[in-house]
């Protein structure tokens, strides 16, 4: 029996092929039982010792022969392949492996557990199958911390997750790791090692004469005897400079210990309402010092005659330059919009010809619109930061390809445990099991083989034969790949025994392993299969399975089987080849879905889904619409009409004029869109559903003031019925002409917004609710003429030839007809509102709900969660749902890098790698340092490097680079499985760099060199013709991202940190100073604009009021009080929108934004015709004056505004698409209801409280007898302001 001493063998030289050992990914030759003394080396086969074990063995004697060498170097080969990166790690992997196989005291650190007889060139021998090998814990323990945190670039995980089978990186630890070195099944071991960990002193049941092999094994941030440094951060935490503590995101807002928004908002209610109760007392001590200013007087006033004056007297000093000014602006408007009133009146049939002309010319662009749907176009800027970043990536780079997934799950199946030989026992969820495996796989296949009108390998992403791939080349991830999609393979079995026990090993056991370590080429049980892709490339655990906790895949809730197409651009034909495959695929899943022998419940999604549901809800939706505005149009026809008697409706009707008015607004909206389909600004489908609702609010609220004017209007002895419109709309137009014009600029100002779908929307809007306005004062004017010649002429409204022989009483006709509501405002409402106690109430409640709003104002939520955009019901809804509760991962995003660094030189690759004598804040050693904490970067796997693995590929320890020594293609390169290595290079020169690297990209990857760029870098490194780089990208992956808010964080972090490394980056000589690093997902143009969506949006919504208050100012005659008063309402309204949107989960975003842009407009018509019918009024009180706003106008714009919005939004409550319903239904609903709130309770208050004291309409008169003027406020009728405009200024 052998003997365990020093300068003896155990065995030596090779004696054949290990019989045990079935198919191997290297020859299995094993070594021949041999105890013997150790062999003195000399020439050759000393220099072949040094060579291999260079740092281990010293000694001239040793236990191997030459060819055993040749063999153990094949084998390291291998290793160093991954762990070249950290020399002290390939080191101490090859240290122990050379003492077990060269050592001259072999004997004392192994046993031979088995042998058997190997025949080899007809000799027979014993060889060693199986052997102990006796480890000490300190050397195991500091060989496995040096190679522990070894990354692997092409992938960002760990090497060593490569090297432990089924525990991967996570669970691996020391007896782990070199238990699966020891595992002949691996495919690489040659023979089973049973590696025995000993602590230092422990002797209990080892074998007389074992020593414990006790080396020292090399620091990972220690430099290795041959020469190589210490490794890099990456790769070594030990070597990782000492950062500074991470600064956290701020917190929230807080003064005072408190919520710091909430302690401005109360501290702005007590402002606001000490400020309004404070000057109520001013108020009073006024009032009762004037009160007691008359009682001296004693009886009515007098003037210096003392005759009696019942009126309040004005002496002329007292009219200012303002009030003049806006007698004169009032003067002036009602006499011009009386003419031409008067003139559309008399001439209507010409006047529609001419309106009909124009309105022609303009929507004949039509045939020339363009609709934008791509969510690219009408939500990110063409010179957004984003969208030029994508155009940089998608014009140097492939756009990221085309994703069309389904994720499966068995909810209602049970699990259960499995006892694997190999891996003990283990969990399996009912989801996997060999049958669904099993059908999942003909699912796939069935896809794969679609080939109707478009097949799979035309369009399919095929990164290891993209020129002309074939089925079994593309993209396809899912977890029958592990068996190569083989039937065959998942029903292989074998009887397998492992220390004595024999059992079965199965599909189970090869997915525990390939679930673990996907890496493999070939698994560790008996099966012997590997775990790659058919198509040549890893499917990590995370595309293969989902819904699983700390790594227990086989516990998974959910199968994933992804797609992958190549991105075609739009005008490419193969984008509608892509297409066209999507649109099959989604026919066959359907139809797999209706199936009802299907055993998935799943959830599933195209490339193209989420265009096409948006598509199909607005096609859907469109009936909800016409519905809607039929309800307002059956609305306006009947309120507009005046009914004294049941004989005479249809004479008194106004149902053509209703009709007329809804045309209008129809030929304003075509108009707008065709001009500017004229001159190439494309449309949208947001601008068809909202711009029509909305001029459709404003055009209606001034036809009803218009009408109902009318008809409380008496027409005076002697005047045609046409003086009598042109005079009525002299009354009239001046406040429909403030509030058009204030919110055509409006709109127009809105138009500098970035967002294109903002922007496009806005300069529709603003064209539209100008021409609407032109079309009512030509058009509708006529219409109206024409009507009332019919109804003087008791004719029936849809039948013009038939009379009706009832006359309208004369004294009903020389009544102003006040209708329902006028009478009702005047009678009960206004008194009530206006009463002393209820507008405390109400400015008190008011101010309460602006400081409230205010304070839910800055707690609403930004954002636009992409299933927002979907249907109900939608089958995008379910996916997304899946998408949040399986996936484990994020999105990829990419680090791309612009001209202008040179990675030719030393210094420009250390600047970029993270390997072995790399900068210790290179590029990717900047992205590792931010995946160290997920929390804060939403980075969770580091970045692939194309520079570390091109280095690592011309390392010589790799044997990847490799040249032809002769024949014909004597100095190319050749592939790492066909020729002998040539001398590498640990940094190449120039030359070398620039000849080497195309050789790099394009060598497919396999078990001899892993290090090949083919399918990970090919596309990932651009040259120009003269070989210079002038664009590269580096991958990492996001934490999953769940909502627009962590999108949007994602995204903020991803710019600081490629910021933080532009910066280091420029300071390496060589570098261009404009040189740029940034972060690029597929995601960041949706997502961009909430990072400025704030500011813009108040940007926008304030040059929106800007006219609001200019506009009132100057058409009411530099009233600056009436001005501020109007746009402090508005601005009112506006925050109370957005504090309402926080109370009913209404995100802040784009569309919304559009909507309060549009609040702005209809706030517009709420309030501004009150505050001009308050400022033009005659009475002597601000309290009686703000009750015949409130009567007359506040009736008007009730009918008008409020009854006109509501039926048609309420309509859109039974809308499919949840955007409709939340941001047209929802928002437009509290729009019009706050507007209506603000216009009719709250503005009519405030006015009565803060209004202008009179307006300059004076009537300048010299009564008899008195020696001067004196003006006395006296104004019967608008129309008068002409001739006052006249006297006024003598």
């Amino acid at each position: 029996e052998a003997q365990h001493e020093p300068g003896y063998c155990a065995f030596y030289d090779e004696c054949g092929r290990n019989p045990s050992v079935g198919e191997s990914l290297l020859p299995p030759i094993v070594p021949c039982y041999n105890y013997s003394r150790a062999r003195a080396l000399t020439g050759e086969h000393y220099r072949k010792l040094k060579e291999v074990c260079r740092s281990c063995l010293v000694n001239t004697y040793a236990c191997c022969s030459i060819r055993q060498l040749l063999s153990l170097e094949m084998s390291l080969t291998l290793s160093k392949a991954v762990l070249i990166r950290c020399p002290s790690c390939a080191e101490n992997f090859a240290h122990l492996h050379c003492i077990n196989t060269c050592s001259p005291n072999q004997s004392q650190t192994v046993k031979v557990t088995k042998v058997m007889n190997v025949t080899s060139n007809n000799i027979t021998r014993e060889a060693v199958v199986s052997y102990q090998a006796f480890l000490s814990t300190t050397f195991a323990y500091g060989s496995f911390q040096s190679c522990k945190n070894v990354r692997i670039p092409a992938t960002g995980g760990f090497a060593i997750g490569t090297m432990c089978g089924r525990y991967g990186a996570k669970l691996c630890n020391p007896q782990h790791w070199y238990n699966f070195q020891g595992d002949s099944s691996n495919g690489l071991a040659p023979l089973d090692i049973d590696f025995q960990l000993i602590k230092e002193g422990d002797t209990e049941g080892l074998p007389n004469g074992v020593i414990p092999y006790n080396g020292r094994a090399l620091k990972c941030n220690e430099t290795t005897p041959s020469g190589g440094e210490v490794c890099s951060c990456q790769d070594c935490e030990e070597s990782c400079p000492r950062m500074p503590p991470l600064s956290l995101p701020p917190g929230p807002f807080r003064l005072l210990g408190a919520d710091g928004f909430l302690v401005i908002s109360i501290v702005l209610l007590c402002l606001l309402m000490f400020a309004f109760i404070f000057y109520l007392f001013v108020a009073y001590l006024v009032r009762s010092q004037k009160r007691k200013d008359e009682e001296k007087g004693k009886g009515k006033s007098k003037d210096q005659n003392s005759n009696d004056v019942t009126q309040q007297v004005i002496d002329p000093s007292e009219v200012t330059c303002a009030d003049k000014n806006s007698l004169a602006a009032q003067a002036f408007l009602s006499s011009e919009f009386c003419h031409w009133g008067t003139l559309m009146a008399t001439y209507p049939l010409t006047v529609l010809l001419l309106s009909a002309v124009v309105v022609a010319v303009f929507s004949a662009g039509l045939k020339s619109i363009e609709l934008t749907t791509d969510p690219v176009e009408l939500w990110s800027a063409p010179n957004s930061r984003a969208r030029q970043e994508k155009d940089f990536h998608d014009k140097h780079f492939d756009p990221f390809f085309r994703t069309n997934q389904l994720i499966l799950t068995a909810p209602d199946r049970e699990g259960h445990i499995y006892d694997s030989l190999l891996f003990g026992l283990q969990n399996f969820s009912g989801l996997v099991s060999k049958d669904l495996i099993i059908e999942l796989l003909q699912l796939q296949t069935q896809i794969q083989d679609l080939n109707r009108t478009a097949s799979l390998k035309d369009v399919c992403f095929a990164p290891l034969n993209p020129s002309n791939p074939n089925l079994t080349d593309c993209a396809v991830n899912s977890l029958p790949q592990y068996f190569q999609n083989s039937l065959e393979n998942i029903d292989a079995k074998v009887n397998m025994t492992e220390l004595g026990v024999t059992k079965e090993v199965d599909w189970r056991d090869h997915i525990i392993y390939c679930l673990n370590s996907p890496l493999s080429f070939q698994d560790i049980t008996d099966l012997r299969m590997s775990c790659m892709a058919d198509y040549g490339a890893p499917v990590f655990s995370f595309l293969a399975v989902g819904g699983y906790e700390d790594d227990d895949f086989t516990n998974a809730e959910a199968f994933i089987l992804t797609f992958s197409l190549n991105n075609y651009a739009r005008d490419n034909p193969k984008y509608k080849v892509a297409m066209q495959w999507e649109s099959e695929f989604l026919k066959i899943v359907q139809a797999y879905q209706k199936n009802p022998a299907a055993n998935f419940t799943f959830a599933y999604m195209a490339e193209r889904s989420l265009e096409d549901e948006i598509n199909r809800t607005t096609a859907e939706d469109i009936p909800i619409f016409m519905i809607s505005y039929a309800v307002i149009f059956v609305y306006i026809s009947v309120a507009l009409g005046e009914y004294s008697s049941w004989k005479r409706i249809l004479v008194d009707s106004k149902f053509l004029v209703g009709l007329g008015g809804i045309m209008v607004v129809g030929c304003s909206v075509l108009a707008s869109m065709g001009f500017y389909s004229w001159i190439g600004i494309p449309s949208s489908l947001v601008i068809l559903q909202v711009v029509p609702f909305l001029v459709l609010a404003v055009g209606a609220d001034n036809i009803f003031i218009f009408v109902l004017e009318y008809q409380r209007d008496v027409r005076k002895h002697g005047e045609k019925r046409e003086e009598q419109i042109g005079r009525v709309l002299g009354n009239v137009a001046p406040s429909m002409l403030l509030c058009s014009l204030s919110e055509s600029i409006c709109f127009f100002l809105g138009a500098l917004s970035t967002m294109p779908a903002v922007k496009t929307f806005a300069l529709y809007a603003a064209l539209a609710v100008l021409m609407d306005f032109l079309l009512q004062m030509t058009a509708f004017v006529a219409l109206l003429s024409l009507d009332t010649r019919r109804q003087d002429n008791n004719r029936c409204e849809l039948l013009c030839c038939v009379t009706v022989s009832t006359q309208r009483s004369t004294q009903r006709s020389n009544k102003p007809n006040e209708g329902f509501l006028l009478p009702l405002m005047r009678k009960y409402y206004a008194p009530v509102l206006l009463h002393r106690y209820t507008r405390f109430i109400v400015m008190v409640v008011f101010i309460f709900m602006f400081c409230g709003s205010l304070f839910l104002m800055f707690n609403v939520t930004v954002g636009l969660d992409q299933e927002l955009a979907m249907p109900q019901g939608s089958y995008m809804l379910d996916y997304f749902q899946y998408l949040y509760k399986y996936f484990e991962v994020g999105v990829p995003v990419y680090f791309v890098t612009k001209k202008g660094f040179n990675f030719t030189s030393v210094e420009g690759m250390n600047g970029v790698c993270s390997s072995v004598g790399c900068d210790q804040f290179s590029l990717t050693q900047k992205i590792q340092y931010a995946t160290n904490h997920p929390e804060l970067s939403y980075l969770a796997i580091p970045a692939n490097s194309w520079v570390d693995d091109f280095i690592d590929w011309l390392n010589p320890g790799s044997r990847c680079c490799r040249l032809y020594t002769f024949g014909e293609n004597a100095g190319k390169f050749c592939p790492a499985s066909e020729c002998t290595p040539a001398d590498g290079v640990l940094r190449p020169k120039v030359e070398q760099f620039n000849r080497f690297l195309p050789d790099f990209l394009g060598n497919r990857p396999d078990l001899k060199c892993p290090k090949g760029g083919l399918g990970a870098y090919d596309k990932a490194v651009v040259t120009d013709q003269s070989g210079e780089i002038i664009a590269t990208r580096f991958m990492a992956y996001h934490t999953p991202l769940s909502n627009s808010q962590e999108f949007t964080a994602a995204l903020l972090k991803a710019r600081e940190l490629a910021h933080n490394i532009t910066m280091g980056m420029r300071k390496i000589p060589g570098t261009s100073p404009d040189f740029e690093v940034f972060p690029y997902t597929v995601t960041n143009v949706f997502y961009e604009q909430y990072l400025t969506i704030v500011p813009e949006g108040l940007f926008n919504i304030s040059l929106c009021l800007m006219p609001t208050f200019i506009v009132c100012c100057l058409l009411l005659g530099l009233d600056l009080r009436s001005g501020l008063l109007n746009l402090f309402t508005i601005i009112m309204i506006t925050v109370d929108t957005v504090g309402v949107m926080t109370l009913w989960g209404i995100d802040y975003n784009a569309v919304a934004l559009i909507n309060l842009v549009t609040a702005v407009g209809i706030s517009v018509e709420f309030v501004s015709h009150m505050t001009r019918s308050f400022a033009l009024s005659t009475k002597n009180t601000h309290v009686e004056r703000a009750k015949e706003a409130t009567a007359n106008m506040g009736s008007a714009v009730f009918a008008g505004v409020a009854m006109t919005n509501l039926p048609g939004i309420l309509v859109l409550a039974f809308a499919k698409a949840q955007l409709i319903q939340i941001f047209f239904f929802r928002l437009n609903l509290v729009i019009t209801l706050l507007g209506m709130a603000h216009g009719l309770v709250f503005l009519p208050v405030l006015l009565s409280y803060f209004g202008m004291y009179f307006i300059a309409a004076c009537l300048c008169m010299k009564p008899r007898g008195l020696k001067k003027n004196y003006c006395i406020l006296k104004l019967d009728n608008f129309s008068h302001l002409d001739v006052l405009f006249s006297q006024v200024l003598v």
